[in-house]
């Protein structure tokens, strides 16, 4: 049995823009138009899930989507820094961004560290090994960021050398145990719904 995820980043907001920890804001309106035109190039699914952020179930809603909140993606809570710019955090909190930086076990703004992400991440990763067919869910950066951490066995410091663009698709296929990937696909009108499956 062969279980493929579709993994979708979340179209733009001001706070991506911004470098900010998320907020709660809404998508820019061009970014909402971009998504509305990918729409059709999202494969079919059988399991539509997304994140329970603004961004992303605004995002689920643009494509088209009729998705399941699935609290296991959530985005990484960093606890007293949501809504700051990593600017800010640096100027009152400069210990901490460092150690947040350097170490993926610290949690300094009380929160969840990257450790904790990847781990939480990787559990709801086999549970979709157990599953037929395609699931296709709409999430955070960071969420494909510990995907891909763990598919390839990486150290919890590659997380910050991982770049997942707005509106790209991240497909990951399993057989036997054992996970594929294929990063940063973007999303438009000329893709095609059924791109294929990374082997």
């Amino acid at each position: 049995m062969t279980s493929r995820v579709t993994l979708i980043s979340a179209a733009t907001s001001r706070s991506l823009r911004e470098a900010r920890f998320d907020d709660g804001c809404s998508l820019d309106a061009s970014a909402a138009a971009r998504a509305r035109a990918a729409a059709g190039s999202l494969p079919a699914a059988e399991r539509p899930l997304v994140s329970p952020t603004v961004r992303c179930r605004e995002t689920a809603t643009a494509l088209g989507l009729v998705a399941v909140e699935a609290p296991e993606l959530a985005g990484l809570d960093v606890g007293r820094w949501r809504g700051l710019t990593l600017d800010e955090v640096s100027a009152e909190d400069p210990a901490g961004i460092a150690l947040w930086l350097s170490d993926p076990g610290a949690a300094p703004h009380g929160g969840e560290s990257v450790r904790a992400l990847c781990a939480r991440v990787a559990r709801w990763l086999d549970a979709s090994a157990e599953l037929d067919g395609r699931t296709l869910a709409v999430v955070e950066p960071e969420v494909v960021r510990a995907v891909a951490v763990t598919i390839l066995d990486a150290p919890g410091s590659a997380f910050w050398r991982l770049d997942v663009p707005p509106l790209t698709a991240s497909d990951v296929s399993g057989r036997s145990g054992r996970w594929n990937i294929r990063l940063g696909r973007a999303l438009g009108p000329s893709e095609t719904a059924t791109g294929a499956d990374p082997e």
